[in-house]
């Protein structure tokens, strides 16, 4: 690794622009964005519909970055935060992998710089606040049965998701059922990733709703007298990390919300910041494109100043043939039949992702057992599709060395006037039609069924004049559907939303799909870290 002062003068910062945390980390002060010269272009990076044969988005982000440097190109990627519960749980670490990884790869999944425990602290501070002024009755006709904050956690607890709190007498407050949420749930991520300064993060943690009073009225971080604590524990997280790849280009990791539960994408603040100094700046979205990169467009960059020029959707032979029926034990038997069986599902989100106007490259990601055939039927299936190109990369084997035609590929559709965007539906729509928009145009569904719940909800939410909102759909991150056992490319079926909630702060609805879980649970065999005698992480 190289010193991150380095990286830094790689990239034009002035060493005052650095706030070292160890010798191969920093995070780069707001100030600094003022100061880059470069008007960059932002590429997105996405993938099908995730299944357990991996598809290696973060890698690919990663090596692509690396393969562009390779070819003379002044770039740089930004990627989330790493959570702990995915690290201790199935996903493990969020740093890539073999010779395409981001650098300290222990030290960024586990603590970082701290902004997840800012996050965590800042939300739970709010929480107390909340049910504090609740029981002391300090705002008329708010009680703790209006309260509908819960509380966050780093670690995925099912236990936790619905409790019992208030036991032990009237001194602990009114016993009332809540929960807690996983801190990449959090509306206070989706507000540290969303926000554009600390003016900007204050407007919108003042937004953020904690409940309701007896007659319906919102209530909010400001009402509670939440605001400038809860800037006082973010006002370092709000910064950008700046770290590297193992080729030593620069990677900036800001804000962590989750693809299937939030938006899925790292924050503005890095984007613009990478834009500044970098000519091609790689952004990844979270789980599939009908998540993160759908999120990416109509939350991220619809209402930010962010002008996307391309997308890159990866895509693995192994991942086809699952999504076309083949056990995960057999995955490296050839099957071309499985790959055509499952290429719906990619061939639908090429076509989805270039309804928004932006050209599209299909990224294979090569594993050792995958035939010449196979990936012959993605290319060609894919470039008949709409994709403008469909290119091998092999960079967990060899770095940026895999990834030059890709590199190539990506730079020559960028070669262009920026794309005139389109969207899925008008910001006009009512909060109904937006979820219509959304379940026929990017998961393919029949119909949509509402629960009650989730009518009152949006009625609530449209009286309060929220209805010129996004939305952030909460679903599985396994299947296009509500559904994850329905693979490949869903057809005929109803997708079923169960609940929906305001994130007024952050600035979109949050309608939950099917089951969905806001906090996950652990696996049957959580993933074990060790520590060697010379303090070295072991199983990331």
């Amino acid at each position: 690794m190289k010193p991150i002062t380095e990286i830094a003068q790689t990239l034009g910062l002035a060493a005052d622009n650095l706030i070292p945390y160890g010798k191969f980390k920093a995070k780069i002060p707001l100030s600094a964005m003022s100061e880059g010269t470069n008007k960059g272009k932002l590429i997105v990076v996405t993938g099908i519909t995730p299944t357990p044969a991996g598809e290696g988005k973060t890698t690919v982000t990663v090596g692509l970055a690396q393969g562009m440097g390779r070819i003379g190109k002044s770039v740089s990627a930004t990627l989330r935060e790493p959570s702990l519960g995915p690290i201790f749980g199935i996903k493990g670490g969020g740093t890539g992998g073999g010779a395409s990884l981001v650098q300290p790869e222990d030290e960024v999944n586990i603590h970082f710089t701290g902004d997840a425990h800012a996050v965590g602290s800042a939300h739970n501070l709010l929480a107390a606040l909340t049910d504090n002024v609740a029981q002391r009755g300090g705002i008329d006709g708010f009680t703790p049965t209006g309260v509908t904050l819960r509380r966050v956690s780093d670690v995925e607890e099912r236990s936790l998701r619905s409790i019992v709190t208030g036991l032990g007498g009237s001194s602990n407050a009114p016993v009332r059922e809540t929960g807690f949420d996983i801190v990449t749930a959090s509306e206070v991520m989706a507000i540290l990733a969303l926000c554009s300064d600390l003016a900007d993060l204050r407007e919108r943690l003042s937004k953020l709703v904690v409940g309701y009073t007896d007659a319906g009225a919102p209530v909010t971080a400001e009402d509670v007298g939440a605001v400038g604590s809860m800037m006082s524990l973010l006002r370092y997280a709000i910064q950008p990390n700046l770290v590297q790849t193992t080729e030593g280009q620069p990677v900036f990791i800001h804000a962590g919300p989750f693809g299937n539960i939030a938006h899925g994408c790292c924050s503005v603040i890095a984007d613009k910041m990478a834009l500044a100094y970098s000519d091609y700046v790689l952004t990844e979205a979270g789980f599939g494109a009908d998540l993160g990169f759908e999120k990416f467009m109509h939350i991220k960059t619809r209402f930010n100043g962010l002008q996307p020029y391309a997308a890159v959707i990866v895509a693995s032979v192994r991942a086809l043939k699952s999504h076309g029926g083949i056990p995960i034990r057999e995955l490296g038997s050839p099957s071309p039949t499985a790959v055509r069986a499952g290429m719906p599902n990619l061939k639908h989100l090429i076509t989805a992702i270039k309804s928004f106007g932006l050209p599209v490259v299909v990224a294979i990601n090569k594993f050792p057992d995958d035939t010449a055939e196979e990936l012959s039927i993605v290319k060609e299936e894919s470039e008949n599709a709409g994709a403008e190109a469909a290119v091998e990369s092999d960079v967990f084997t060899l770095g940026g060395g895999g990834a030059i035609e890709l590199a190539e590929a990506v730079v020559k559709v960028t070669d262009r006037e920026a794309p005139d965007i389109t969207y899925m539906y008008d910001i006009s729509d009512t909060l109904e039609q937006k979820i219509q928009s959304l379940a026929s145009k990017m998961y393919n569904a029949k119909d949509v069924t509402l629960s009650l719940a989730a009518r009152r909800a949006l009625r609530r939410f449209e009286e309060n004049g929220w209805s010129d909102l996004p939305i952030c759909m909460a679903k599985t991150h396994l299947s296009l559907s509500h559904n994850r056992s329905l693979k490949g490319l869903p057809q005929d079926y109803t997708f079923m939303v169960s609940d929906a909630r305001a994130s007024r702060g952050a600035g979109f609805i949050y309608p939950i799909a099917g089951n969905i879980m806001t906090m996950p649970g652990l696996p049957g065999r959580p993933r074990q870290l060790d520590v060697d005698s010379e303090g070295n992480i072991l199983g990331l």
